[in-house]
């Protein structure tokens, strides 16, 4: 997720393979004629890119691991926006986030699948190795970033995974319905696993703004907490907000995003949740 975002849960429909994707093709795409943002395909992207055209199916997921590595390499885009020196790819979001998810406290161990947590959190913005990390600032509908990501996945999990033998295709199924259950966000762990991305998001800022010695207030980011429901994540994220009042010191109160303390306090109040005050 990009900082200020909020989720496309709309549905999405799952077509079978057709002939093309068996070949190894990417899906047909529905074009779109509003002229406010550029007709988007799977295809053409792969163009733009130099992807060699898959001759036949894939038999082994080499190809599909080659393909990840544009997650280690694409950065992500708030930050560059910003002005943040070497800031982190998508990847290193991901990462952190699933080991978040692995240290949950027993209060979310007890009523949560945390395993599928920690997998919805390493693939959820797997799309984005094609997509790009879409920022609200490019002004691309909801609609059409879901889109545009959902597409992506197709091929990804279809193409390069699905239409092969030797199990492939019962593994792209599974990742495919992981990132449909992040993006619908109805059950408790897809809930979850957003909240921690927001989390992430904020310790990443607090970090950044260290980093540059004060040389940058990126409190706009806190945004994202407004969304923030899961009892344990608020406390989490009340914590790291007590961090960085005590390392801007007087500063504080003039800075972006002050104001989430505050509302983080009465969001925990209203759940019954710890609200101690530094």
């Amino acid at each position: 997720m990009t900082p200020h975002e909020t989720t496309d849960s709309a549905e999405h429909g799952h077509p079978n393979l057709s002939a093309g994707q068996q070949n190894g093709t990417p899906p047909k795409e529905h074009s779109t004629t509003d002229a406010s943002y550029p007709v988007w395909s799977v295809e053409a992207e792969l163009e733009k890119i130099d992807y060699p055209k898959l001759s036949s199916p894939p038999t082994t997921p080499i190809p599909f691991f080659h393909f990840l590595t544009r997650l280690k390499t694409t950065k992500r885009a708030g930050w560059v926006f910003m002005g943040v020196p070497n800031a982190e790819s998508i990847s290193d979001h991901m990462y952190r986030m699933s080991i978040i998810t692995l240290l949950a406290p027993p209060s979310l161990k007890s009523r949560l699948q945390l395993h599928r947590c920690t997998q919805m959190a390493l693939l959820h913005d797997m799309a984005e190795s094609l997509v790009g990390d879409i920022t609200p600032r490019e002004k691309i509908p909801k609609h059409e970033k879901h889109r545009r990501e959902s597409s992506t996945m197709d091929w990804l999990t279809e193409s390069l995974l699905g239409a092969s033998a030797n199990g492939l295709k019962e593994s792209g199924e599974e990742l495919r319905a992981l990132w449909q259950e992040y993006e619908d966000d109805k059950t408790e762990e897809a809930r979850f696993v957003h909240d921690v991305d927001k989390f992430e998001l904020m310790l990443q800022m607090v970090e950044y703004e260290k980093q540059e010695k004060k040389q940058i207030d990126l409190g706009e980011f806190c945004g994202v907490l407004k969304s923030v429901t899961t009892k344990e994540v608020l406390e989490w994220s009340l914590e790291v907000l007590q961090g960085r009042k005590i390392f801007w010191g007087d500063q504080y109160s003039s800075l972006n995003g002050a104001e989430y303390e505050e509302l983080l306090r009465k969001k925990l109040e209203a759940q019954g949740g710890s609200q101690e005050r530094n």
